[in-house]
């Protein structure tokens, strides 16, 4: 039924997790300089995040939790794939990146890149490759 508690493991467990996630996550942030573990520590936090989402989503019965959790790994996989991207550009001289499509998020991804260095904005645009 909606609304109630299931049984299973306690609720606390669950959240002691997501916090020691959390807790690691932003330890990584604050220490870290280098753009890719930088970009792994929010990944922690954002699993940190879902775990919760999931973990109430259960408890109380409802899809709700599990459904914007599904969101926030989209988040996640489009920050991996840039992040997979800008760490190509750095290693392979001579690459380009093009971003394709239009709109804000268009738009949006083109200044996340622009902000780690890694997109030429003043050149052509050229198809990825050598």
């Amino acid at each position: 039924m909606i609304g109630e508690a299931v049984d299973g493991v306690p609720l606390i467990l669950y959240i002691g997790l997501s916090g020691a996630l959390f807790l690691l996550g932003l330890l990584g942030v604050m220490i870290r300089r280098n753009p890719l573990l930088l970009l792994l520590a929010v990944e922690l936090l954002l699993n940190s995040a879902n775990l919760s989402l999931v973990a109430f989503s259960r408890y109380w019965n409802v899809t709700d939790g599990q459904v914007f959790a599904l969101v926030v790994m989209v988040v996640a996989a489009t920050e991996v794939v840039i992040d997979a991207a800008v760490t190509a550009r750095r290693r392979v001289p001579g690459l380009t990146l093009t971003i394709v499509g239009e709109g804000p998020l268009r738009d949006e991804l083109t200044a996340q890149i622009a902000r780690l260095g890694a997109l030429d904005l003043d050149g052509p645009a050229e198809h990825v490759g050598h």
